[in-house]
């Protein structure tokens, strides 16, 4: 999904960010309110990653908290979706 999202929106927002090593927890991508485009990660498949990675999942979700949905990298930061109902 990362490859047609740079191709949709690379011309036009070549600022675009991707979060590396979670490019199959991709769900898609999501617009603000300005019509910036973020590229969207389901919290559930990020979770898989970091479980597949070896954390358990107390030690995935403290990771997760800290290290992406803190992050703060401009403009198109990623957005995440809160898939764990």
């Amino acid at each position: 999904m990362r490859e047609e999202i740079s191709l949709t929106y690379g011309k036009s927002h070549p600022e675009l960010v991707f979060w590396d090593g979670l490019d199959s927890a991709i769900v898609g991508v999501i617009e603000d309110t300005d019509f910036i485009p973020h590229v969207a990660y389901s919290i559930t498949k990020i979770l898989d990653v970091c479980i597949g990675q070896g954390m358990n999942e107390f030690e995935a979700r403290e990771h997760i908290e800290y290290n992406i949905l803190g992050q703060y990298v401009g403009r198109y930061t990623p957005q995440v979706v809160d898939d764990l109902f």
